[in-house]
C-alpha cells in the first residue's frame, strides 16, 4: 500500500520578491511621492540585494530593509515613516512567512507641488 503524505520540502524565496513587496507597500502609503535612489556602498555588492530605493538583507532567515523615500511635502513626516514601516514588516510577513528584524526609512526628499509659492 502507498501513503499519499508526501515529505515537506524546502521553499526558497528569491531577494527580487523581497524587493517587490516592500515596494508595493511602501508606494501604497498616502504620503509616500517615490521611492528615491539609495547611496551605494562597498556592503552592498556582497552582502545585500538592492532595488530602486529599496535595500533588502537576509540573515539567519530574518528580514531586514532600508527604504529610501522622498515623501509629499504636506504629510506628518513621522507618521507616514511609521505606517510605511508597519505595511511592509506586515507584508512581508504575511506573505512569504520570514521575521522582519527591522525597516529602517530613509526620508531623501520632501516633495511640494508645483502649485505652492
Amino acid at each position: 500500500m502507498t501513503s499519499n503524505v508526501r515529505t515537506p520540502g524546502k521553499t526558497t524565496i528569491a531577494p527580487d520578491v523581497l524587493l517587490s513587496i516592500a515596494k508595493l507597500a511602501t508606494l501604497s502609503v498616502a504620503g509616500v511621492h517615490k521611492l528615491s535612489d539609495q547611496p551605494a556602498d562597498v556592503g552592498t555588492f556582497f552582502k545585500t540585494k538592492r532595488g530602486d530605493g529599496v535595500k533588502v538583507e537576509v540573515e539567519n532567515n530574518t528580514v531586514y530593509a532600508d527604504l529610501f523615500l522622498e515623501l509629499e511635502g504636506e504629510v506628518n513626516v513621522r507618521d507616514v515613516c511609521r505606517l510605511v514601516q508597519e505595511k511592509v514588516a506586515r507584508a512581508i510577513s504575511e506573505m512569504v512567512g520570514m521575521e522582519v528584524g527591522r525597516i529602517n526609512i530613509h526620508v531623501e526628499n520632501i516633495v511640494y507641488s508645483s502649485n505652492m509659492e
